[in-house]
């Protein structure tokens, strides 16, 4: 018998305007966690939330995570763990979400300031965090708001995880993860992650599958400091020079990897899994729509899913110690350091694949015969995850994209990388789902970042009626 919502669905209807109140308040506290001059304003963002939990009636702890290891002078911010019934008759159900965001400023392209949530004239929702991930997290505490209001009865017991450096790293948290593993997670059935994104703007989606990431970095040393280009130009080896010539070699313009050994590690297609990408809803005018441009590498739905999702890509990022501020400066930098990233899938290892990285950089610098030094290194590296669309948890999932949106919901991977799902399902033991509320047009890290109001108040509806599938979905 399907779960009764429909007082649950008005109540979330007639808070529609509070709900986006509260968001706008998360918005407005710039909870940049890769700034150190920021840190004070993710741990007032930590605080936000744990006086709304606690208004609600959950059980809320912060949880120090120590100093920063790349800086320890300063303080990570705290970990909340909070929990939202004790019945032993109901199922508990885990949630992670991450209330710090990416940089934004005005001055980057922003159609409105970055930190003043302010909804358009067509229901988008713009703010930085809007989408990720602050809607989705403050999702959960409108579900159980929405709740008390009704006078319904919550479904299951509800623990929550919410963190403060997913942008930055998330130093700190795989090893909270572990030690909590038999103790405050220990009760958990499934664990949800809302964090991701539907493939299109029209149709829901469940995933099931994410890349990995490896990012690197190369640097390229040589004079003791920067010198003038008229002075010294053409008589000292230019380490830009050197790292740009490196970093052609990596990738081709149709991204094809070129670091021998990376296409062979990767799984094949096999015949089933290639019948999968047929039946999704996407089309290649969605993808240039999310582009801003045509300028996409295939004009093939299946090859372009499969690429996003299935196949490793490499990125090159940027290079720190470089001008680039606006006019001409006529320096030579003494030292550069690029930056690329290699998305990772089954069945690459991310040992092995570091080994390749370094061996290729270094044979690519050599053949330069150049006098400057190199150095190559792994900044931080996530694996890959990929789970049972079959389970139960996503079944129930399924039945309340059903119930809210009317539609069944794809089944999707995902080209980018939440290394804490893998960490999750690896603690507990669990199954974890990916349940989306925004869409692929909401430009998460980008300028002018949204989320529909539409995609929010339906997406309330939508983690409210999981929680009242999972909690009697049959658990084959």
């Amino acid at each position: 018998m399907a779960p009764q919502l429909e007082s649950f669905f008005k109540q979330v209807d007639d808070l529609s305007d509070h709900f986006i109140e509260r968001l706008g308040k998360a918005v407005a506290i710039p909870s940049v966690s890769s700034d150190a001059a920021r840190r004070p304003d993710v741990v007032r963002m930590a605080h936000f939330l744990e006086a709304e939990l606690k208004a609600l009636g959950a059980e809320v702890e912060l949880r120090p995570l120590g100093k920063q290891p790349d800086n320890p002078s300063l303080d990570l911010p705290p970990v909340i763990l909070a929990r939202y019934g004790r019945d032993d008759d109901k199922r508990t159900i885990l949630v992670y979400g991450h209330y710090d965001v990416q940089p934004a400023e005005k001055s980057d392209g922003w159609n409105t300031e970055p930190f003043e949530l302010v909804v358009d004239k067509d229901g988008r929702m713009l703010g930085r965090g809007s989408t990720d991930d602050k809607g989705p997290v403050l999702g959960w505490l409108n579900a159980i708001e929405a709740h008390q209001v009704a006078g319904a009865d919550f479904p299951v017991n509800l623990l929550m995880c919410f963190e403060g450096m997913e942008e930055y790293g998330s130093e700190g948290l795989d090893a909270l993860i572990e030690a909590e593993a038999k103790l405050f997670f220990k009760d958990a059935e499934a664990v949800c992650i809302s964090d991701n994104y539907w493939l299109g703007t029209e149709k829901p989606c469940l995933t099931y599958g994410l890349r990995g990431c490896n990012y690197y970095s190369i640097e390229v040393s040589g004079p003791a400091a920067d010198l003038h280009s008229g002075v010294f130009g053409g008589t000292a080896q230019e380490p830009m020079t050197d790292l740009t010539r490196v970093l052609a070699t990596l990738v081709d313009t149709n991204g094809v990897i070129q670091i021998p050994g990376i296409a062979e590690q990767v799984a094949p297609v096999t015949e089933d899994e290639a019948t999968l990408y047929d039946s999704i809803s996407f089309t290649m005018e969605t993808l240039h729509q999310s582009l801003g441009s045509k300028t996409t590498i295939s004009e093939d739905k299946k090859k372009t899913l499969m690429a996003r999702w299935r196949f490793p890509s490499l990125s090159i990022h940027g290079v720190e110690g470089a001008f680039s501020a606006p006019g001409a400066k006529t320096v030579i930098p003494a030292k550069v350091i690029g930056k690329f990233s290699i998305r990772t899938v089954p069945d690459m290892e991310i040992d092995k694949t570091n080994e390749l990285v370094f061996k290729y950089v270094k044979e690519q610098f050599a053949k330069l015969d150049s006098k400057n030094t190199l150095k190559v290194g792994a900044l931080h590296t996530g694996n890959w995850w990929v789970a049972s669309p079959k389970h139960w948890n996503f079944s129930a999932a399924a039945k309340a994209v059903e119930r809210v949106w009317g539609v069944e919901p794809d089944y999707t991977r995902e080209g980018g990388s939440i290394p804490v799902t893998l960490t999750f399902e690896q603690a507990t033991g669990k199954n974890v789902l990916l349940l989306p509320m925004g869409s692929s047009t909401d430009g998460a890290h980008s300028i002018n970042e949204k989320l529909d109001k539409r995609n929010y108040i339906e997406g309330i509806k939508l983690l409210g009626a999981y929680l009242h599938y999972v909690a009697v979905e049959p658990m084959q």
